[in-house]
């Protein structure tokens, strides 16, 4: 669960620190000798991603709040695992297919917005709670749009953050942890809150960063 660092990264690929590491490696090959295809893992994140919002929802509709935000929390990290495979297996495991990046960046997109809104809706009785969730899910679907955008004028996709997709799901995560403790003696979810409005702000000047950034790139060309 720990956050990436601020790496730069292919033209076309998210450098992550974890890809090199050994436990990644290992399961990647035991992935890759199964029948399970990159598309079929991309698909298992997004299935993780719902579960996760849904357990985020039922907050609102009086479940268990500890038990809802720490399945919210792993559901969160298995969308990540399954994130960080199903690059490894088609790339590393020499498995890709020519429908691989529809599956590598659809179903992001989705998952994002799924466990946005979802934490969005977990506070909706709060002041904007909802309004917050929805904002976050833009806002991370812009950053997504901003860097295509750059590769499509042809520069190297820019995936730095400070709110990148791993950075937004590690601050999200951090709040549904600190929030099931919270739950247990307040009955609040003010870290969940508080995690939606890290992700919003951060968001905002990712895409910023990230338009700069770009601007300076055409502006220098000859």
């Amino acid at each position: 669960m720990n956050p990436p660092a601020c790496l730069p990264g292919s033209p076309d690929r998210r450098t992550v620190r974890s890809r090199s590491a050994g436990w990644a490696v290992r399961l990647s090959r035991v992935l890759g000798r199964t029948r399970l295809s990159p598309n079929a893992i991309s698909l298992l994140g997004l299935a993780f991603a719902l579960a996760g919002a849904a357990g985020l929802v039922r907050l609102h509709g009086g479940g268990p709040p500890t038990r809802l935000l720490l399945v919210a929390a792993i559901c969160i990290q298995l969308r990540l695992l399954c994130n960080l495979m199903d690059g490894m297996v088609a790339i590393e495991g020499g498995k890709g297919s020519a429908t691989g990046i529809l599956f590598n960046e659809v179903p992001d997109r989705l998952e994002d917005v799924l466990l946005l809104v979802g934490a969005g809706l977990a506070v909706q009785m709060q002041p904007a709670g909802l309004h917050l969730g929805w904002a976050c899910a833009v806002l991370a679907l812009g950053t997504a749009y901003v860097r295509s955008l750059g590769g499509s004028l042809g520069l190297a996709q820019d995936f730095c953050g400070p709110m990148a997709k791993p950075q937004r799901m590690f601050v999200l995560t951090l709040g549904c942890l600190v929030g099931a403790l919270e739950a247990l003696k307040f009955d609040s979810y003010r870290a969940l809150m508080a995690a939606l409005v890290i992700i919003a702000a951060g968001s905002l000047w990712t895409i910023a960063r990230r338009l700069t950034r770009i601007y300076r790139q055409l502006a220098s060309r000859p």
